[in-house]
């Protein structure tokens, strides 16, 4: 039973997984809503200054030249130039580390699914243009047509977080497709819009990021100034070039490696933490501190400082200098007529939902990638309107390709789209929220199984279950119990298991953390060495409803009053008996990437995020209903 203290404490813990990797999924969204207000409010800002009295201090602001020089050379921008291809270079190295952490560790680790979604994102990019060439073909704005690309991932995921708050798999997609379209957007930029080429720099650039790539044998104390001194040095020589240095961002990110922490590293950590708590120096202070931040991927690191500036500083600086528009009543009327203005309006609005699912249609034929796509044509279709907001690569492109009254029309249009796309966001997903659930659930039936997580099933023949074999929904939970976050997790588990009864299966698997918890390992096999006598379930509920004491006068004492065989007991602890049985549990979480407690998997998908009740009820309910989905379609698939 668990203690009155766990039954009473407030909940709000995350998993483990949540709690140790800097940047999951969950979190990167979760900025990117959150960024969304912010670049709302700068869009805002930025239309009322240059529709003010004082309009003429907003391009005279954005135009004041800064300059950099060293010695004899230097840089001379304007301060939107600054914006635009300096503090921008550091939100497509959040691009890149994003796209890469996605292909390492991510939604596109499978890569026939990263098939799927650049085929999905080029239909959308290329319905995009072609709608946005049929407006501006053989006429003065067809060179502009790169402004049609790409999706903004800001707006777009707040729209998302707005009109579909539930559709987490909707709004990873939606991520990997916006990636997609800002790195095809990026390679447009450096080629499509660069007029000339200086070969001397573009050869220096590429050997610094050669450089780059060898800096992971580089001392880990030096590593970091060193990183920055090259990225800078590469950025310097690709404006030199002629190129836009925006490209330096994205190909430091896209080199940038990511992959779930090792047990092996956290051990380490812990070590250097306990010899800092001995001998408190400097010098072991300055090694706890590396060890503990190399147990992290450096891609996650990088995105855990970045991205919050880049959401919430550097793309509403951005909006801010180039949002701003003088609107009036000519304006308005040339822009209802401009085919800039309205070629990009209906390339987003319209092109880009037809594209990404005429290209996720083409991803699912037999003679094509052949794999059925990971949500249910309406949500597709759905999100392909969400994707239909164009807003800071568009911008930029703009910028580089209009000038005068077509770059006014452009960024009209732009604008525009934001307002159009999110009110037809809205009408598609009230509709499928309407849908009938026979009807919902054959779609979910059409659609592909998740990515597992978990590298081995379940057996009923050596594994701990509780709840029947056959049940839908599988939830594992890999625990220490001498972690308190265990015993609070227990609540909720058993709250589960009331809840969903013959629905739901729980299995118990072992991760003693030994280098932080003392008793965890005897804990654990005593848990076995009670399992050897058909009382393991009787002793896990003990474990883990008295954690603050799991001496082995405690477990003689539990032992004892579930009637076990003492001396049975007793001397399969001393022999370590069960120790293998519990080295196999921490295999099977190594393979699995579990480094931490408690660590969830439902239905062999990992659970990120809080572990409540109601955040895991919403999970299992989820699962069950895909299950429930993936039986009714067997009969059909098999005529």
């Amino acid at each position: 039973m668990a203690t009155p203290h766990a039954l009473t404490r407030p909940f709000t813990e995350r998993t483990a997984w949540a709690r140790n990797v800097a940047a999951p999924v969950r979190d990167f969204l979760s900025t990117e809503s959150g960024g969304a207000v912010f670049l709302l409010a700068a869009t805002v800002v930025a239309l009322a200054w240059a529709n003010s009295p004082w309009s003429d201090s907003y391009d005279s602001f954005w135009e004041t030249t800064l300059s950099i020089q060293i010695g004899g050379g230097g840089i001379s921008l304007d301060l939107r130039e600054w914006v635009n291809e300096g503090l921008m270079a550091f939100f497509f190295l959040v691009v890149g580390l994003e796209a890469r952490r996605e292909f390492d560790i991510g939604a596109l680790r499978e890569r026939a699914r990263l098939s799927v979604v650049a085929l999905a994102s080029i239909g959308g990019m290329t319905a995009a243009v072609l709608i946005y060439l049929a407006f501006n073909a053989g006429g003065s704005g067809a060179d502009g047509w790169g402004a049609a690309m790409s999706t903004d991932t800001a707006f777009a995921l707040g729209v998302l977080a707005l009109v579909a708050p539930r559709a987490t798999r909707l709004r990873v997609r939606l991520l990997t497709i916006v990636v997609v379209d800002d790195l095809v957007a990026l390679l447009v930029i450096a080629t499509v819009y660069t007029e000339h080429v200086d070969p001397v720099p573009l050869a220096i650039a590429a050997g610094l990021f050669a450089l780059k790539m060898t800096l992971r044998w580089v001392p880990t104390t030096w590593r970091p100034p060193a990183a920055w001194a090259v990225g800078i040095g590469m950025w310097v020589a690709l404006y030199e070039s002629g190129i836009d240095p925006l490209l330096a961002g994205l190909a430091v990110g896209l080199v940038t490696s990511a992959y779930p922490p090792a047990r092996t590293d956290l051990e380490r950590a812990t070590e250097l933490t306990r010899s800092f708590r001995e001998q408190p120096t400097p010098e072991l202070a300055r090694t706890a501190q590396l060890g503990l931040s190399s147990a992290i991927s450096p891609n996650e690191r990088l995105q855990y400082r970045l991205h919050p500036w880049t959401s919430f500083v550097i793309v509403p600086v951005f909006a801010l200098a180039n949002a701003g528009i003088h609107v009036d009543a000519d304006l308005l009327g040339d822009a209802i007529t401009s085919p800039v203005s309205l070629g990009i309006l209906f390339g987003y609005v319209v092109g880009k939902p037809l594209g990404i699912l005429t290209g996720s249609w083409l991803a699912t034929r037999s003679w094509a990638v052949g794999v059925r796509p990971s949500l249910s044509w309406p949500v597709i279709f759905g999100g392909g309107i969400v994707g239909g907001i164009g807003f800071t690569v568009s911008l930029l492109i703009a910028t580089i390709a209009f000038d005068g009254r077509q770059l006014e029309e452009a960024k009209l249009g732009v604008l525009a789209t934001a307002i159009v796309a999110t009110g037809l966001s809205w009408i598609v997903f009230r509709v499928i929220a309407r849908m009938s659930p026979q009807v919902r659930l054959r779609q979910l039936a059409g659609t592909a199984d998740e990515l597992l997580d978990l590298s081995e099933e379940v057996d009923p023949e050596r594994d701990h279950v509780r709840g029947p074999e056959g049940a839908p929904v599988t939830l594992i939970e890999y625990g220490d119990y001498q972690c308190p976050y265990c015993g609070q997790a227990e609540v909720v588990i058993r709250g589960l298991l009331d809840e969903f009864g013959d629905e739901l299966r729980y299995v118990w698997r072992h991760l003693p953390l030994n280098d932080v918890h003392p008793y965890a390992q005897m804990a654990a096999e005593a848990a076995e060495a009670a399992g050897a006598q058909g009382r393991f379930w009787e002793m896990h509920d003990r474990l883990l409803g008295d954690q603050d004491d799991l001496t082995p006068r405690a477990l003689r004492r539990h032992a004892e009053e579930l009637g076990l065989d003492e001396e049975r007991f007793w001397d399969e602890l001393r022999r370590r008996e069960h120790a293998d049985r519990v080295a196999e549990d921490v295999s099977s979480a190594d393979t699995s990437g579990v480094a931490g407690t408690p660590s969830f998997f439902i239905n062999g998908r990992r659970h990120q995020g809080a572990y409540d009740l109601e955040t895991l009820s919403s999970a299992v309910r989820m699962a069950r209903a895909r299950a429930r989905a993936a039986e009714q379609a067997q009969p059909a698939r098999a005529h």
